[in-house]
């Protein structure tokens, strides 16, 4: 018969009225270490482009050449210079030698090229320096007379349903990271698109109305307003032919300038039609900056608000009507008086005081009904505005016969709910 000594075995025991409280500290701990890593998630990953250094050169792009030559270096040579004639005449800048135009030339940019034993087929693309060919060029061609003001520019690409901005990376955003716009009329600001660009700028914020929101996006990056160049893309089949709608949208209000449609044969010659497409845009948006629509919302800076002519002559006229009562008023009261007797003053007869009125005026009709009804209001011989908000409230000056407590009693028997403070009264209807 043997016997054994049972085994010790340590148990963590919590208090029985503590062991909800830690499995919600636990939950809540999971659940924030989910939530920083769905946040990483979101911003993390290879998905910013870095938009090019615009230069202020002048670019001549898509000239196509065929020439000879004795050998591959001689061809492609041959070749370089027949494109660089092209692009001058394009500019229509005046004759030169072939020596002063390839001193004008700062670089020739290959889009595509074959070449063959003696052969040169290419296109290309010529840019010229804007110092040393502009005076030659002379008008428009030596740059843009009109600049606009900076444009956030937030490409959007719609591609099976799906609305993609910064999310991952795609061609439409490539194309405008590309882009040489120094010689643009428009300035446009491009974001990278790394880091919290995706959260910021997305697909949903095109659709947002609210002139705060926009004010502290445009403020994040230097931007007085906002473009938005579309993209939608419709594949036949895979590998097939790609047709692509696009539409020019600006401002605040996702307002449409103007919709063409392209399409390219196949996937190889996509990045070509997002090129053009892209150079359509800025066609569009130059002609809508020449034409006076392409300018700043003014409702996007608060500074820049201003009121309506009707209600700024009828804030004049109320303040001169004011400024002339009260001149009377003086006059009357600075008079001797010829009766042994003075009668008791009546409400009316009291002299005038000047009292703060606050209001609200959700709109510019709001600002006229109110005025005209604390005008009829008996015992009021004057009322000023001090600030107009709409959208907020504002401040009026009301010269009443009587003190706050008697002008509130009278507002409130035109129909205002009149809340009563020290020295100020509030009212609203």
């Amino acid at each position: 018969m043997t016997t054994s000594s049972p085994t010790f075995r340590p148990t963590l025991r919590l208090p029985a009225w503590g062991q909800a409280g830690w499995l919600a500290a636990f939950a809540a701990a999971g659940l924030a270490i989910l939530a920083g890593q769905a946040l990483i998630a979101q911003v993390a990953g290879d998905r910013g482009i870095a938009p090019v250094a615009s230069s202020s050169d002048i670019t001549v792009n898509g000239i196509e050449v065929n020439a000879t030559g004795n050998n591959p270096a001689d061809a492609r040579k041959n070749g370089w210079l027949m494109a660089q004639r092209k692009a001058w005449e394009k500019l229509g800048g005046a004759k030169i030698s072939d020596s002063d135009l390839e001193g004008m030339v700062s670089a020739v940019v290959i889009e595509s090229e074959q070449i063959g034993p003696r052969r040169y087929i290419a296109k290309l693309g010529v840019v010229f320096d804007r110092a040393r060919a502009g005076a030659l060029l002379g008008g428009a061609e030596g740059g843009p007379r009109v600049r606009s003001a900076p444009m956030l520019t937030i490409p959007v690409l719609d591609a099976g349903g799906t609305f993609t901005v910064y999310e991952t990376r795609n061609p439409w955003q490539r194309v405008w990271a590309e882009y040489q716009a120094g010689g643009s009329a428009i300035d446009y600001v491009r974001p990278s698109g790394a880091g919290g660009d995706s959260l910021l700028l997305n697909y949903g914020q095109i659709g947002r109305r609210s002139r705060s929101w926009w004010r502290n996006v445009l403020d994040a990056f230097g931007a007085a307003d906002v473009v938005i160049p579309v993209a939608r893309l419709e594949r036949q089949w895979p590998g097939g032919s790609v047709t692509g709608t696009f539409t020019a949208r600006y401002g605040p209000d996702n307002e449409a300038l103007e919709t063409f449609t392209l399409r390219a044969p196949n996937e190889d010659t996509l990045p070509a039609m997002l090129e053009q497409a892209r150079n359509r845009f800025d066609e569009i948006y130059t002609r809508a900056l020449n034409a006076g629509l392409l300018r700043p919302d003014p409702t996007l800076r608060a500074d820049r608000l201003t009121l309506d002519p009707a209600i700024a002559a009828l804030i004049n006229a109320e303040r001169q009507a004011a400024s002339s009562e009260d001149a009377v008023a003086t006059a009357v009261t600075s008079q001797p008086t010829t009766s042994e007797t003075t009668p008791a003053p009546s409400p009316t007869a009291q002299a005038a005081s000047s009292h703060v009125v606050q209001f609200s005026t959700p709109d510019a009709a709001a600002v006229d009904a109110v005025l005209a009804a604390v005008r009829a209001t008996p015992g009021v011989r004057g009322v000023a505005t001090s600030s107009i908000a709409i959208g907020g409230v504002s401040v009026m000056r009301v010269n009443y016969s009587g003190d706050l407590g008697a002008l509130a009693a009278a507002l409130r028997a035109r129909g205002f709910n009149v809340t009563q403070g020290s020295s100020a009264l509030s009212i609203s209807r």
